[in-house]
C-alpha cells in the first residue's frame, strides 16, 4: 500500500499519475487536513489528517502500521516527518520526505545556508549577501548595484513570496499599483524594512535577466532517476529533457541528497548560463504538466518505490501547454 499525505496544490495530479501506473494492483491512500474531495477522491482510501502537527505524526504512524502501508510520500511536512525517520524505518515503512536527513532540509530551507553550501560544492549559484537589519541592507545594496540590477528575497520561503527587484528610480507607488511586477523603489523598501518591528533576514542578490527553468525530478535515495524541465514563455510553458539547466539541477539534487519527487529552479544570466535559485524538497505545482510531454513522473516514483515496472517515457517533442482553471462540485461533509 502507498500513501500520499497532504502536499502542494498538485496533490491531485500526483495521485492520478501514480494510480495510472499502479492500475489497481496496490491500494492507494490519500489524505488532507481539509475536506478536499476534488484532490483526494480518486484514491482507493481517503483519510482526514489531524490539524495538530504533533498529533498528525503519531496518527500517521499508527494509521500506516494498521493498514500495512509500505511507502509514504509526505508532501508538505517533510521536515517534521524526517525527524522521525528511524521510527518509521523500524517497522518497514519507506518514508519519503524530500530529503535523506534533517541536514538536507536545514540547507535547502535556509537560502543563505543553501547558497553557501552550493558555492562550496562548486555549483553555479546566484551569489547572495544575507542581511538582518536596514543598515546591512543599505550596505549590501551599495556593494552590488553598480554592477547591475539587484533583487531581494526572504532567507526562508516558497513560491517566490517576498521577491522584489530594487530600483532606485522606480515610482514609489508602483509596487502598490502593480505588485505583480515585483519592482520596488529602493528608498521606500529600505524605509519599510527599517520600520519593521521584527525584520526577517533577507538575501540581496544580483538580478538575473534570463529565463527561469523549473526542473521536476524523481530522486531515489540521492540519485535522480527521471526528470523533466519546464520554462515559462509568456502564458505558455515548454519542456525539455536536456540542457545546462537540467545538468545543474541534477547535480544539485544529488549533492543535497534529495529523495522523492522534488523540484529545482534555476535562472539564466544575460549570457544564457543557468544559476541555481533554490531546491524545493517537495513536488511542484506544475508536476502534472509534464505528463502532457509524455513523461509520468508521479507514476515513475510510485513504480520505483513499489517494485513495479517503470512506465516508459513517450517523449513528445515541441509540446507547449497552458494551465487553465476549471470548476468542480465539492459536496459538503455529511
Amino acid at each position: 500500500m502507498i500513501w500520499f499525505l497532504q502536499g502542494q496544490s498538485s496533490q491531485r495530479d500526483v495521485i492520478a499519475g501514480a494510480m495510472d501506473v499502479i492500475n489497481g494492483r496496490i491500494p492507494v491512500i490519500a489524505s488532507h487536513r481539509q475536506h478536499r474531495p476534488e484532490v483526494t477522491a480518486a484514491a482507493d482510501i481517503v483519510l482526514r489528517e489531524p490539524s495538530d502537527d504533533a498529533e498528525r505524526l503519531d496518527w500517521a504512524f499508527d494509521t500506516a502500521l494498521a493498514n500495512g502501508v509500505k511507502v509514504m510520500l509526505v508532501g508538505q511536512a517533510g521536515h517534521d516527518f524526517e525527524a522521525q525517520r528511524e521510527r518509521f524505518a523500524a517497522v518497514g515503512i519507506d518514508l519519503v520526505t524530500g530529503g535523506m536527513s534533517i541536514e538536507t532540509f536545514n540547507l535547502v530551507d535556509d537560502k543563505s545556508a543553501f547558497t553557501a553550501a552550493a558555492m562550496r560544492a562548486g555549483l553555479s549559484v546566484i551569489p547572495a549577501i544575507t542581511v538582518n537589519n536596514a543598515d546591512e541592507l543599505v550596505a549590501a545594496l551599495a556593494s552590488m548595484k553598480n554592477d547591475g540590477p539587484v533583487c531581494v528575497k526572504p532567507a526562508r520561503g516558497i513560491y517566490g513570496m517576498g521577491f522584489w527587484r530594487i530600483e532606485a528610480q522606480a515610482d514609489p507607488f508602483r509596487c502598490f499599483a502593480n505588485a505583480a511586477q515585483h519592482s520596488v523603489n529602493e528608498a521606500l523598501f529600505v524605509q519599510a524594512y527599517r520600520a519593521s518591528a521584527s525584520p526577517e533576514p533577507l538575501l540581496v542578490m544580483p538580478y538575473m535577466p534570463g529565463s527561469e527553468c523549473s526542473v521536476d525530478m524523481v530522486v531515489h535515495k540521492g540519485k535522480v532517476i527521471a526528470h523533466c524541465a519546464r520554462r515559462k514563455e509568456g502564458a505558455l510553458q515548454t519542456f525539455s529533457l536536456t540542457g545546462p539547466a537540467v545538468d545543474l539541477a541534477i547535480q544539485a539534487a544529488e549533492f543535497f541528497r534529495c529523495d522523492g519527487i522534488v523540484n529545482v529552479q534555476t535562472r539564466d544570466d544575460a549570457a544564457g548560463a543557468p544559476h541555481l535559485l533554490e531546491i524545493n524538497p517537495r513536488y511542484s505545482g506544475g508536476i502534472g504538466y509534464t505528463r502532457l510531454a509524455g513523461i509520468n513522473l508521479p507514476g515513475i516514483f510510485a513504480a520505483s518505490r513499489l517494485g513495479l515496472s517503470i512506465p516508459a517515457t513517450e517523449w513528445i517533442e515541441g509540446v507547449q501547454i497552458k494551465g487553465i482553471t476549471s470548476a468542480v462540485r465539492v459536496d459538503t461533509l455529511s
